[in-house]
């Protein structure tokens, strides 16, 4: 099997634990380790620099998502086409993808590893989270016709627990009592950050939202473990290969759901009818944003990127207070305590190898 191959190629390629030990204290082949190359400019060094600034960047654009498709809207409504501007979103993504490499070829040169062309049997793989991915992106548009921003982020809670099992599932990565407790943790207090203080129901959510953000976390959940699954299946592939031909395939299928929901419109009004500057800022953002979770899978895994957008959430309600008049209550504080809690004892509480 495909998965169990994955986790061990990742127990040899993890440059944590004993890897790390023997990098401080120990000399390789006879030959003394010179300590600026482990502080200052070492591959673990520049792999954590990496990895943090990704999810920096995921954390950022995802606290902005949001925001930004409520924005989009208006008298409650979207102007423009949602297939559309999900198809504009995977076309972007796929031209940075490419231009990301046309600068690598230039530095690099063509390598095998950073080549457009590959085989049957690579691509493949492709078009199944690029399918799960667009019936998650177009409920992520409808939802809010049911929940406002904050109780979007609410909602997307359900992803923690989703990607947490899915993780354990499909990948066969083992995670400590400690790290469960953590996810548990991390969505009480995700949840209890978000809770609305003025009502006798926990979320002012109907039926249909519900079962909307369901779907949203077992696509989100899937499509998330199996991208992974696929990225690293080969470590040494150049991720921007990769992305290309994911997006290419997202191109084909949101291609197809314009074709099937907005043909109509499309052809009377206009591919960009009712795009305004929100909108495109908002497609950039989502753009960016795909580029930084596969950069995160990549380089980090998929419970990196639950953290990074949960802290997300909290972001998007902060801003929230400024645009949209939010009021943070004593809950906000306390789930925020809480989100802060899991995310150490997460760290601490890595399986012993």
């Amino acid at each position: 099997m495909e998965y169990r191959k994955l986790k061990d190629q990742d127990k040899d390629e993890d440059p944590t634990g004993d890897d790390l030990e023997s990098l401080r204290g120990k000399a390789l082949s006879g030959v003394p380790v010179n300590p600026l190359s482990t502080l200052g400019g070492g591959p673990s060094n520049r792999q954590w620099k990496r990895k943090s600034i990704v999810t920096l960047a995921l954390t950022i654009l995802t606290s902005s998502q949001s925001i930004l498709i409520v924005w989009s809207k208006r008298a409650g409504k979207y102007d423009y086409s949602v297939t559309t501007a999900n198809f504009s979103v995977e076309t972007l993504k796929c031209v940075l993808s490419l231009a990301f490499l046309m600068r690598i070829w230039k530095r690099e040169g063509v390598t095998e590893d950073n080549r457009l062309s590959t085989t049957l049997n690579e691509v493949s793989v492709y078009p199944i989270p690029a399918a799960l991915y667009l019936v998650k992106n177009l409920l992520q548009y409808y939802i809010f016709a049911y929940v406002d921003a904050p109780g979007y982020q609410i909602l997307k809670n359900l992803n923690i627990i989703s990607t947490g099992v899915l993780y354990r599932i499909i990948l066969k990565r083992e995670l400590s009592e400690i790290q469960w407790a953590a996810f548990i943790l991390l969505c009480a207090g995700c949840t209890t950050a978000q809770l609305n203080s003025n009502s006798d129901r926990v979320l002012d959510t109907p039926v249909q939202g519900w079962i909307m953000a369901i779907v949203m976390a077992l696509l989100s959940g899937f499509a998330g473990v199996y991208t992974e699954a696929i990225i690293k299946k080969r470590p040494s592939r150049n991720i921007n290969v990769q992305n290309f031909w994911l997006y290419i395939f997202g191109m084909i299928f949101n291609a197809i759901a314009i074709f099937i929901q907005d043909f109509d419109a499309v052809m009377n009004k206009g591919f960009f009818h009712g795009y305004s500057l929100i909108t495109t800022i908002m497609i950039l953002n989502h753009a960016l944003s795909g580029i930084a979770v596969s950069m995160v899978m990549k380089y980090a895994d998929n419970i990196v990127k639950v953290y990074s957008t949960s802290v997300a959430m909290l972001l998007t309600a902060v801003v929230s207070v400024f645009l949209f008049g939010f009021h943070l209550s004593l809950a906000f504080f306390l789930g925020s305590i809480v989100v802060s809690v899991s995310i150490y004892l997460h760290s601490i509480g890595k399986p012993r190898r």
